[in-house]
């Protein structure tokens, strides 16, 4: 039977189809699920012109659509195109195939007309309100036709609906048993609002003036899951009314992508050793170093890496790294920091801003601007002390620091998403803060800013320690590195991740 994934974006080889973490996720389910043989469809957008590559004009910063290589259709395969209506008009739809084994991945284009055709152009970038609407309504009306004509409904098992975004779906179909929501960020962004005048054109039907896809979908669905046990007590709170509906399964990663080969191999056979770990870091470190160089003239040596690698967005909290450079500018360690913000977020830019400045006046400062899925894990595999820092309740569950742990890096983090199911503090890393089970607005409540700088404090004094412990006690430090990495392998490979959606108990429901 037929598996199916419905999602906004989805990092697949060579393709610019993705913006961040959510996409990377799905990128990984999707080569796993190849791997284990399951009849594993995902539908999404194709996106010609990506999110946003960065290019600095000495300190300014310039937003570009990035350019899709005309080599990866080689990778694609052109499905007959059908059509569909949209906007009282009919949109011409270009399915393109990208195929990894038993896994199937189908991208939409709009061909025609000019208006549909920019719809599919770039992921989350829009120029207003209803073109994103419009944008996951043609999601919605290609995905149900490709199902209905190509694989289905009767060959489908179940049909996961990742994020809000994708369950405009759930109002175009009367067969609603087999959807499931798949929730990835307590954040406002993961749960928008549409006109009812917009559902009203499309679908035929009024629900209210103002409409909230998440609880359109919730008040559909029979299961909802949410991605780490944390993020499922933030969400009852958000949905009380859905509570009873909403479970658990905490994410994970394809450790064939972001483990180092050779302790994979060693791990697996039972033969991993410090001295292994000892050889992978160093050998990492040479390809980092590699990197680095293309950046500025820079040498790591003997020194401590610490990485800070991801979307530039306020509850990410940047500034912890950034203040922290600035506080202690040693140039005895190493400090990598990477990630893109969304090019009309402001307080996004001005990390990024911020960032440039410390990689141009400090050293051993490196900021990625171009960070993507191939550097990333080039610093994954080679970072010393990885850093997490969501403000508490605001991360769904993350897998930077997933990414870390199965590379022997110790994590230090903040109490949220599913670092709480891994990371014991002092054993194979570190925890800080307050472990809040609520979203509270950090951009409107007094009481974010409190926590801010009891956290930071905390933050602060851990990560000096760890620091010192990698100078004055090599030892203890490779041993907490060996809990990180064995701890961490089995709770995070993505494998057992798809055991539990698809393969265990009433994995469909």
């Amino acid at each position: 039977m037929v598996i199916v994934s419905i999602t906004p974006e989805i990092y697949l080889e060579g393709l610019t189809t993705y913006a961040g973490g959510l996409g990377v996720l799905e990128g990984d389910r999707f080569y796993a699920a190849g791997d284990m043989g399951l009849e594993y469809y995902v539908f999404t957008l194709l996106y010609r012109s990506g999110y946003v590559d960065i290019v600095f004009d000495k300190d300014k910063a310039i937003f570009k659509p990035q350019v899709l290589n005309e080599d990866v259709f080689s990778k694609l395969r052109a499905s007959p195109s059908f059509k569909i209506n949209l906007k009282g008009e009919e949109v011409i739809v270009q399915p393109w195939i990208y195929s990894y084994k038993t896994a199937k991945a189908i991208l939409f284009e709009a061909v025609c007309p000019l208006w549909a055709r920019k719809l599919t152009e770039r992921v989350y970038v829009e120029n207003d309100h209803e073109e994103s609407f419009l944008k996951y309504a043609l999601l919605a009306k290609a995905t149900l036709h490709y199902l209905k004509n190509i694989v289905r409904f009767e060959n489908i098992r179940v049909i996961d609906l990742q994020e809000a975004y994708t369950s405009l779906i759930l109002l175009a179909t009367s067969d609603k048993e087999k959807f499931r929501l798949i929730i990835h960020t307590p954040g406002p962004w993961g749960h928008p609002f549409y006109p009812g005048d917009f559902i009203v054109r499309e679908f035929g039907y009024f629900i209210s003036d103002y409409v909230s896809l998440t609880s359109i979908a919730l008040s559909y669905v029979k299961t909802a899951i949410t991605v780490s046990e944390k993020h499922k007590l933030v969400m009852s709170k958000i949905f009380q009314e859905y509570s009873s509906k909403i479970r658990s399964i905490t994410n994970g990663i394809y450790l064939k992508r972001w483990m180092n080969p050779k302790l994979l191999e060693t791990f697996e056979k039972g033969v991993l050793s410090i001295d292994k770990l000892i050889d992978s870091r160093r050998e990492s470190k040479e390809k980092l170093n590699a990197l680095l160089k293309k950046y500025k003239d820079i040498d790591i040596g003997d020194r401590p890496v610490i990485l800070w690698a991801r979307r530039l967005v306020r509850y990410k909290r940047p500034y912890f790294i950034a203040r922290y450079i600035e506080e202690n500018p040693d140039p005895d360690v190493v400090y990598v920091i990477g990630g893109k913000p969304h090019p009309k977020d402001v307080d996004g830019t001005n990390y990024m801003n911020w960032f440039r400045k410390l990689h141009l006046t400090l050293n051993n400062v490196v900021y990625i601007h171009d960070y993507d899925v191939e550097k990333s894990i080039i610093m994954h595999q080679a970072s010393d002390i990885h850093v997490f820092t969501p403000f508490s309740g605001w991360e769904a569950c993350g897998t930077s620091y997933m990414k870390a742990l199965v590379n022997g890096t110790p994590v230090l983090a903040s109490r949220d998403g599913g670092v709480l199911e891994i990371i014991n503090d002092g054993f194979n890393g570190w925890l800080f803060g307050e472990n809040i089970v609520e979203l509270i607005n950090i951009y409107t409540d007094k009481r974010a800013e409190e926590i801010d700088s009891k956290d930071y404090a905390e933050f602060s004094s851990k990560l000096k320690n760890a620091v010192k412990l990698y100078y004055n006690d090599r030892e203890k430090y490779w041993e907490i590195c060996m809990n990180a990495l064995k701890s961490s392998v089995e709770k995070v490979d993505v494998r057992n991740v798809l055991k539990k959606f698809y393969l265990e108990g009433n994995s469909s429901t």
